[in-house]
Order: structure tokens, then C-alpha cells, then sequence
């Protein structure tokens, strides 16, 4: 379960205050795939981000009594200073997971070969996205958190990547950020429309999809 209380967000950019999220309450159907769509700017990475709890909110609370990924599209979680090796070791031990098993399925799966031995400042964002990806499939969660990307690198890679993602969602439940209504058809059956009069849910992920396409014109 993961449900958000009166949560609210705000920020401040030059001296103007942008209202992000406003006492929202909202709890996520349970074993149901919800898609999160939304203008560019609507709060959708910030919405996500304070699921995932690397973000906090303003005021409200966020319960959660599954195990959230963190959001697959953002790599800004690892420590630069840190070789890919060791913040692989680092995120698996706050997991409680088997260490070896993970660097072993991280080797394999990112094909960064020795770059995993290298400070995570001298990746290039691809390179950090693909240890990101390789690292959360590493992990099973009970839910998976998608901004906007579900593989990266050539197309052997992103043909490898949508394998083994679309193994996870056997047994896993995702929240997924797209603009492509595409992957949201794939991927969800019911979601949620942040619009500038307040955010609504939808189960009928056509509905959804038809409401955003007409919000864009």
C-alpha cells in the first residue's frame, strides 16, 4: 500500500513561490499499474519523488508498507565520489540484499565492464542511467517507479533492458511517468491527470489518454 495524506510541495525560484502539490490525499490501487501524465511542469517528477521518498514533502505524510524502488529515470542518488563498484555495494547493504548477488548481476547486466571501477563523476549520463536500470532490476521491489524511461543504450541493450523489465512486472506493480501513450497502453491500466485545476484519477486508461491528448491542443 502506499498512500499519500495532505500532502503538499511548494517552491521558491527567485523570489516566486510555485505551488507544486496542494493537500493532496490519494492511496494507490492496490495491484493495479497507475500512469501519471501531465503537462511538463505539472509536478510529475515531484509527485514521484516524494513516493519514492527522496523527496519531502512540504507538510502531509507519505505511508508506504510495500518496497518502492527509487525512480528509474533519476541516477542523482549515487555518490559521485564513489566508484560505480562501491555504490552498487553501498545501495545493496541499505537494501539488505546479498551484495555479491547484486555486483555480480550488475557486471552482467549494465555492461560497463571497468568503468565499474571508476568515480561515478566521470560517467556519462548514459553510463549512469544503465547502472541505475541495472541496479534497481537487480532488486526485486514490490513496486517500480518509471520517469519516463525504461531502457537506455543501443538496441541490443534496450531489447535486453525491456526483457527483463517486463519479467519484473510479473510479480511487481509499477507508477510510471510517460508522455508516450504508447508505453502508458503497455504498461498501465488506470492513472492519474495532474492538470491545472487539480489532479484526477482515471480507470480507464483510454480516457486518460484521450483527456491528455485534448489538454495539449
Amino acid at each position: 500500500m502506499i498512500e499519500l495524506v495532505n500532502v503538499s510541495k511548494s517552491y521558491t525560484l527567485k523570489g516566486v513561490r510555485k505551488q507544486i502539490l496542494d493537500g493532496l490525499s490519494y492511496r494507490f490501487p492496490k495491484d493495479r499499474n497507475v500512469a501519471i501524465m501531465g503537462r511538463n511542469g505539472a509536478g510529475k517528477s515531484t509527485l514521484m519523488r516524494i513516493i519514492a521518498g527522496t523527496e519531502q514533502p512540504d507538510s502531509g505524510r507519505v505511508y508506504r508498507s510495500v518496497k518502492v524502488s527509487w525512480p528509474l529515470g533519476f541516477a542523482g542518488g549515487f555518490n559521485g565520489s564513489m566508484t560505480g563498484l562501491e555504490n552498487v555495494r553501498f545501495v545493496s547493504r541499505i537494501y539488505g540484499q546479498d551484495t555479491e548477488r547484486v555486483i555480480d548481476s550488475v557486471q552482467a547486466f549494465a555492461e560497463l565492464g571497468a568503468s565499474l571501477n571508476l568515480p561515478i563523476k566521470t560517467y556519462s549520463s548514459g553510463m549512469k542511467a544503465r547502472l541505475a536500470f541495472g541496479l534497481s532490476m537487480a532488486i526485486d521491489f514490490d513496486c517500480y517507479l518509471i520517469d519516463e524511461i525504461t531502457a537506455v543504450g543501443d538496441k541490443n541493450f534496450k531489447l535486453k533492458s525491456q526483457q527483463v523489465f517486463t519479467d519484473k512486472l510479473g510479480h511487481s506493480q509499477i507508477i510510471m511517468i510517460s508522455h508516450s501513450a504508447s508505453a502508458i497502453k503497455t504498461y498501465c491500466d488506470c492513472g492519474l491527470f495532474l492538470r491545472r485545476d487539480g489532479i484526477y484519477f482515471y480507470d480507464d486508461i483510454d480516457h486518460l489518454i484521450a483527456d491528455y491528448n485534448r489538454d495539449l491542443t
